[in-house]
């Protein structure tokens, strides 16, 4: 691993050889080397105790041992990484730096997937809930609530959209448009993904206008722009405007909310993030991530009947 060679040439571990420690447990995990993986972690430790780089870097144990299904393991991970992170938070806030939000977040997802995946839905759930009272002022909120959602959010009511602010004309709220079905596309104007599924939602679009599909893409404010590092919500505007026109022109006439109070209603950490609302104003589909045309033309075919 790159900080073991880096170390071995110094003949010390200085301050610099551990640097990539996050790095370096994902590169390791990558080909589900756990071994590799704990080896650096613990020599981590030993000489540098319980960091927030640390703990962020263990928490990729868990996700590692999610994704080859060894989900006794990751719960066992994730509620580690959850020990280890309040043994810091002690004596700092979460959002006090970059990596225990990343660590905690990462921690309640993995146990809940492990959960639900070990047949405890229902423990799952109430872990989440729990999580969202106690951190849903934090930048992990929106996460949480994915989550949660997941399990939770197909068959109840679609939560009310805020529509204070939009690009264009002012928005429709959900509310006005019951009894039609809706597809909500959360996106980004950093979000590389959500400009090449944007084809596929105009295409669809297309496809069921006639039964009356309407299409909302509420996106949000993230305090930076290509040019400014720092962007106020008046300089963020015009640039979100500008990337709407250029990378959306297919669907220029679908209606803009702006506001984090959309992404955190619906738990949308991941961009894209689509919704499929039933004529009765029900949630029928929470997808965090693309879709391909055929998945999301089945799923909608289900609600424009």
């Amino acid at each position: 691993m790159r900080w073991l060679k880096l170390a071995a040439v110094a003949g010390v571990l200085t301050a610099a050889a551990w640097a990539g420690i996050v790095e370096d447990t994902r590169i390791a995990l990558e080909s589900y080397n756990f071994a590799a993986a704990d080896a650096a972690l613990q020599a981590y430790r030993a000489q540098h105790g319980i960091t927030p780089e640390y703990v962020e870097a263990y928490s990729w144990m868990g996700r590692a041992a999610l994704k080859a299904r060894e989900y006794d393991q990751a719960v066992a991970y994730a509620k580690q990484t959850k020990v280890d992170a309040l043994v810091l938070l002690r004596k700092r806030k979460l959002d006090a730096d970059e990596h225990l939000p990343m660590a905690l977040g990462a921690a309640f997802e993995v146990e809940a997937q492990g959960d639900v995946a070990l047949g405890r839905k229902g423990q799952a759930i109430t872990l989440l809930r729990a999580a969202i009272r106690s951190y849903g002022t934090t930048s992990i909120h929106a996460r949480l609530r994915k989550n949660l959602n997941e399990l939770t959010l197909q068959g109840s009511v679609a939560p009310a959209l805020s529509v204070t602010q939009a690009l264009g004309a002012k928005s429709p709220t959900l509310a006005a448009l019951k009894g039609k079905p809706v597809l909500l596309f959360f996106w980004a104007h950093w979000c590389g993904d959500c400009k090449a599924e944007a084809p596929v939602i105009a295409q669809l679009k297309a496809d069921y206008a006639s039964q009356g599909l309407t299409v909302v893409g509420p996106t949000r404010y993230y305090g930076y722009t290509a040019q400014i590092e720092h962007a106020t919500p008046q300089q963020e505007l015009p640039y979100i405007e500008a990337v709407h026109k250029q990378y959306y022109a297919m669907l220029k006439d679908m209606p803009v909310p702006v506001g984090a109070a959309n992404f955190d209603r619906y738990g949308a950490s991941t961009t894209p993030t689509l919704v499929l609302i039933d004529r009765a104003g029900k949630v029928a589909m929470y997808h965090p991530g693309a879709m391909t045309y055929s998945d999301l033309r089945q799923e909608i075919e289900k609600v424009a009947r």
